[in-house]
């Protein structure tokens, strides 16, 4: 996330098409054998780790994927970014290069976030090189540098030194979650701090109505703390925290079930305004008529998130949207629908880290790894009856 910009606004939802009501399956067949056929890499051992069952791994098999993916292209294109400071890009939040914000690069919390879904170890030397900069990030150290990207927006205005260290340390704790570090008391810390800001946010009066006018235009309440894709992230990876929190995680559910708004507004911090695209104000899945989503890799990121969190359940527009990716899975669950002629486009930066995570080899069946792979994992995440095939 680039700094703040005293005039930019939010773009809008755009409108959102419930189409035919469209019933989930409570089964799916998962194509391990396709998926290990035509997957790289990260494909081939993530099939094994996440998808097939333990006696459906060979011996080594493991060991031997894990190795293969930290000599693979997409991980060293990665990690060969990376400075010895732990950064990539001078900067944290960075989601793509911003000239104007002085990002050069995708920032360190996306790349980090990357190579884990990528599949490398949390304890691989990047992502240990960075941990040292994210844990100082989560504590009280008030090191200037620490600021990163927001360090000349700061020198300008002050006041919004609170707002930035609070989105950062919610990116830093969604990181460190996904890496596996859910028992170290700091990101137990900082979960717990986070959901109770969302927390007080979602049983407030607030939440029926988060805006108030900010000249001709719309700015969200100064009170308002909503949900982020950085909080939702980490607290689907906080199974822990969800069951210490259950009314908590409920209201979360429903929350992110509902339409987001359509109307664009800003954050404003005594007279800064800035674009609130981390911020998760209902469901961000735009579909058609037909409820095929209009951005397939965000749509599945975030179907992931709600079946992580117990949460699908609640939201119809993701319902039908994930309804609709399975009819075009064919008899053996491969994501085939007609007429595919492209990979599916990215059009949210936020889905970065998630995809792709096959490379292109220019086969025809490298453009259907990712959705088929993404489909099976939510489908055993949602504890589906599983046949592999």
């Amino acid at each position: 996330m680039p700094p703040p910009s005293p005039h930019a606004a939010a773009s809008s939802a755009g409108p959102r098409h419930p189409g035919a009501l469209l019933e989930l399956p409570t089964s799916h067949r998962i194509p391990l054998t396709w998926l290990l056929a035509h997957g790289g890499e990260t494909i081939r051992y993530r099939t094994h780790r996440d998808l097939a069952p333990p006696e459906g791994v060979p011996p080594g098999a493991l060991e031997a994927e894990q190795a293969a993916v930290l000599e693979s292209k997409p991980v060293q294109a990665v990690a060969k970014k990376q400075k010895d400071t732990g950064l990539w890009g001078n900067n944290l939040l960075g989601l793509e290069p911003d000239a104007d914000a002085g990002i050069k690069d995708v920032g360190t919390i996306p790349q980090y976030r990357r190579l884990l879904q990528l599949g490398v170890p949390a304890g691989a030397r990047p992502l240990r090189l960075a941990d040292r900069v994210l844990y100082r990030v989560l504590s009280r150290d008030e090191d200037p540098a620490l600021y990163f990207e927001w360090t000349k927006t700061l020198k300008a205005a002050p006041a919004l030194r609170d707002y930035a260290r609070g989105v950062m340390r919610e990116a830093v704790s969604a990181a460190l979650a996904e890496a596996g570090h859910l028992d170290d008391p700091r990101v137990r810390g900082a979960g717990h701090k986070i959901a109770d800001q969302v927390s007080a946010f979602l049983r407030g009066p607030i939440v029926e109505s988060p805006f108030v006018k900010a000249g001709r235009g719309l700015a969200l309440h100064p009170e308002a703390h909503p949900p982020s894709w950085y909080s939702v992230a980490m607290i689907a990876a906080m199974p822990n925290l969800r069951r210490e929190r259950a009314g908590f995680a409920e209201r979360l559910g429903h929350y992110l079930a509902q339409p987001a708004p359509k109307k664009s507004f800003v954050i404003q911090i005594e007279g800064e305004a800035m674009a609130p695209s981390h911020l998760l104000l209902g469901d961000p899945i735009e579909v058609d008529a037909k409820s095929c989503p209009k951005d397939i890799p965000l749509a599945l990121h975030y179907i992931e998130l709600l079946a992580r969190m117990g949460a699908l359940q609640w939201a119809p527009v993701a319902s039908r949207a994930l309804a609709r990716l399975l009819k075009d899975c064919d008899e053996q669950g491969v994501w085939h629908p007609k007429g595919i002629r492209s990979w599916p486009s990215a059009h949210d930066p936020f889905t970065y880290h998630a995809y792709p995570l096959q490379q292109d080899d220019k086969k025809s069946e490298s453009k259907l790894v990712d959705v088929t792979f993404r489909l099976a994992l939510i489908a055993k995440l949602l504890g589906w009856d599983l046949e592999y095939v």
